[in-house]
């Protein structure tokens, strides 16, 4: 989350692609209330955004805060973090939050009035992502959370409207009833192997 040097960056983001990809996984299979722990993975929503490029939806994990109301995220890669700038380019979004699903419109805010305290309340929320990355959003002062986040970029989202259907979170939540149909006489055969043991 803090301005890394190139390489260190590099690795980094190429971490953070395949835990996000469980990540989005995790909701789709309706689990998305289990990445949201406080203490450890802190407030994580999906942001659904389009590709500037490619035109395609893409999903995107980040740590959030509700503030007035509205949504707030924060790209710790700055400026160049893929979904930033694909909500600059098309602000038109979707979250998936522990509460729902909605449709929303993203603006970047950096530099307002509340910049600092939107930016702090995002990390605080993040869990152990601000302090295992070297913020402690909790102690520093405003003129040093200014100084380790001054790349960052804050991005308020206003939820427009509640979506449903299909393609939100919970979409592939029918896996576990057919695994659980599946599995469920391997279970059996093996617990009736062991009572005639």
């Amino acid at each position: 989350m803090t301005n890394l040097s190139s390489a260190a960056g590099g690795q980094l983001r190429k971490y953070f692609k395949y835990v996000n990809q469980a990540m989005v996984m995790m909701w789709r299979l309706g689990l998305g209330s289990w990445g949201n722990q406080a203490d450890l993975t802190g407030q994580i929503m999906v942001l659904t955004q389009t590709g500037r490029k490619s035109g395609h939806r893409r999903r995107t994990p980040v740590n959030y805060a509700l503030y007035n109301g509205d949504i707030y995220c924060t790209a710790g890669f700055g400026a160049n973090s893929d979904w930033y700038r694909n909500v600059v380019a098309n602000p038109q979004v979707e979250v998936w939050l522990p509460e729902g699903w909605w449709a929303g419109l993203a603006e970047d805010v950096t530099g307002i009035p509340e910049h600092i305290h939107l930016i702090r309340l995002v990390l605080i929320a993040s869990g152990f992502a601000a302090t295992s990355s070297g913020i402690n959003p909790v102690t520093m002062s405003d003129d040093e959370l200014e100084t380790a986040t001054a790349g960052y970029r804050l991005v308020r989202i206003r939820r427009i409207a509640p979506r449903t259907g299909p393609g939100g979170p919970g979409d592939l939540a029918w896996v576990w009833p057919v695994a659980t149909m599946f599995l469920l006489p391997f279970a059996l055969r093996g617990m009736g192997r062991r009572r005639r043991r």
